[in-house]
């Protein structure tokens, strides 16, 4: 006796497929999920990566940080050095220069005229005392013109006491010179005191 199929068969052909898309769609879900997670994988280690390189460069700058203010504090405590050996250098230098200022005050006052007090501001010398005659003030004005450590002779004050050969009362300004210095510091030091060399006060 025959058998005889009673299942259609295209409802069998419609199941077989939704199973092969079922299927399908499974399969296409996991292999998203590996993707993803491959990639997940992957940009954790990338990030990862590069806060490894990013810390490293924090070290290194923090690192250069300290190195640059160490540095700058070399260079502070190179500048003091350099600007005390050159207070040590110029005291070296004009050490000399008291005595050869009273030498030249000595040298430079003629006959006739003593001096009542001497005040030094910086290279400025203030000079007072009491002269025979004007012409006596003159002629130490020429002798201090004429001094290699003594210039620009400046008469500020000259007070005749009464009358006759009284003498009189003078206050007179120079300025210290080193021959002993380059031209410049010369100048330097004059500029510090406000005037030049050949300016009257």
């Amino acid at each position: 006796m025959p058998r005889i199929n009673l299942i259609p068969w295209r409802e069998a052909e419609r199941k077989q497929k939704r199973q092969e898309f079922a299927v399908g769609a499974v399969g296409a879900l996991v292999l998203a999920g590996a993707i993803a997670f491959v990639v997940n994988l992957q940009m954790g280690a990338a990030i990862s990566h590069q806060n490894e390189r990013n810390q490293y460069l924090k070290d290194q700058i923090s690192e250069l940080d300290k190195q640059i203010a160490e540095i700058l504090d070399l260079e502070q405590e190179k500048q003091r050095l350099v600007a005390r050996m050159q207070v040590i250098d110029q005291l070296e230098r004009s050490r000399a220069e008291v005595v050869h200022l009273f030498d030249q005050l000595v040298r430079t006052v003629p006959d006739g005229i003593y001096l009542t007090s001497i005040k030094q501001t910086g290279r400025k010398v203030e000079i007072k005392g009491v002269t025979q005659s004007s012409t006596r003030v003159s002629n130490y004005m020429r002798n201090i013109d004429a001094s290699e450590w003594l210039t620009d002779p400046s008469l500020s004050i000259l007070v005749t006491k009464g009358s006759g050969d009284g003498g009189a009362d003078f206050t007179l300004t120079m300025t210290q010179e080193n021959p002993g210095l380059p031209p410049d510091d010369n100048e330097r030091k004059v500029a510090q005191t406000g005037k030049g060399k050949g300016a009257r006060p």
